[in-house]
């Protein structure tokens, strides 16, 4: 997990329009994943007025805002390890945000039915994994 400083740039549609880098420029709380198809980064990105971001297993992690990046490493077996079961919390804002997920080259497909702009919801889906084969293209 890695916490990344920045601004605190809304994040509705317009000001994502005109701010340019907007999601690279507002703090943000990056966590990798390993999964079935491959690393995944979950990027939970901040904005005026959250109150704070939180994972499950560290709870708040900001505030404090801070100048430095923060890093946090956690082992990927043994009592520390961190499991997650699919649709499982794994963090939240305290107001709302955005979340930002970056996959493998070729591990999803994105479902057809999903609209750019429009929220999704717990258990929709909106992709669907790709074979080891297609991935591996």
């Amino acid at each position: 997990m890695i916490y990344v400083p920045g601004d605190l740039f809304s994040v509705n549609p317009l000001t994502a329009e005109n701010v340019p880098n907007l999601f690279a420029r507002n703090e943000r709380v990056v966590c990798i994943f390993d999964t079935a198809f491959g690393p995944m980064a979950h990027i939970l990105v901040g904005a005026t007025i959250v109150g704070s971001i939180e994972t499950v297993w560290s709870g708040t992690v900001t505030p404090p805002t801070g100048q430095s990046i923060r890093r946090w490493d956690y082992p990927a077996e043994g009592d520390q390890a961190i499991f997650l079961k699919k649709g499982e919390e794994m963090g939240r804002f305290k107001l709302g945000s955005t979340v930002i997920n970056l996959f493998p080259k070729g591990a999803i497909t994105f479902d057809e039915a999903i609209i750019p702009g429009k929220p999704t919801r717990m258990g929709e889906a909106y992709a669907r994994q790709n074979s080891a084969e297609i991935a591996a293209e």
